[in-house]
């Protein structure tokens, strides 16, 4: 990407917008949900901003002492300990009665930061480089972080998908389990994965036709699906395999069921 692109950390949390209107401060999901509740703190801090009314778009997190978002520790502290939480700014729509959506986005950053800063307690600031993509997003994989968000520096703001706004995650490699195998005509073959005895997400399988053959070896005719799998993963054209095969899967870092994935390779575990 070239210096008209900005690049921040994606961070792995729950998307929010904080609102602070004549009725305080309210926090809501993508989805329209209220969780101020839920987040209360943050509410609590965000209404001691100095303005009168706002749109934050940013991102709850459970951040570690180091500062590493932990989305596993998300619902256990939003109903235990919700002062553990953090919000992470980085972008703004309303300020003080005014829409500076169409400002670019290297304006809004800039007022965003007079609004939060110093930011560095239950509201922090989305630091941002600019240019250098390749060299930032080479650091977001070697800090083991989800991955990057590059914007561009003169865009304006627009909800849902947009080429200026472009997401960019690293890839994980790792072990699980290999359950079954689910093959229709036309499409490839996927296997199904399980990791410490849950469910973990389907990965499709790009094996030489030897490797393929010795999966199929595998195959136990009539066997009942494993227990505790999901209804819609049971269906009765997924072939079960004999327990003990090990799969190595690369996968997209940060999602919470496996997605884009694909089986690198399979061995029997003594």
């Amino acid at each position: 990407m070239s210096d008209d692109w900005l690049h921040e950390i994606k961070y792995d949390g729950f998307r929010v917008q904080i609102i602070l209107d004549w009725a305080g401060a309210r926090a809501f999901t993508k989805n329209g949900h209220d969780w101020s509740k839920r987040f209360w703190p943050v509410i609590d801090a965000a209404e001691k901003l100095p303005a009168k009314s706002f749109i934050i778009d940013g991102e709850m997190i459970a951040p570690e002492p180091d500062g590493t978002p932990n989305f596993h520790q998300m619902h256990s502290r939003m109903t235990w300990n919700a002062e553990l939480l953090a919000f992470v700014a980085f972008d703004i729509l309303h300020l003080d009665g005014q829409d500076i959506r169409q400002l670019p986005a290297t304006e809004r950053k800039t007022k965003l930061w007079d609004l939060v800063k110093p930011a560095d307690g239950i509201i922090q600031y989305s630091e941002h480089v600019e240019g250098g993509g390749a060299a930032f997003f080479a650091g977001v994989e070697r800090m083991g972080l989800e991955g990057m968000v590059s914007k561009r520096r003169e865009s304006p703001y627009r909800s849902g998908p947009s080429d200026s706004w472009v997401k960019t995650k690293c890839w994980e490699v790792g072990d699980f389990e290999l359950l079954g195998l689910r093959r229709e005509p036309g499409k490839q073959t996927v296997g199904l994965m399980a990791r410490n005895g849950k469910y973990a997400g389907p990965a499709t399988i790009s094996l030489t036709n030897q490797m393929r053959e010795r999966l199929l070896q595998r195959v136990q005719t009539g066997r009942a699906a494993p227990h505790g799998l999901p209804s819609a993963v049971t269906r009765s054209d997924v072939e079960w395999l004999k327990p003990g095969l090990t799969a190595r899967v690369r996968y997209l870092r940060g999602e919470h069921k496996l997605r884009h994935a694909s089986l690198q390779d399979f061995w029997e575990v003594d």
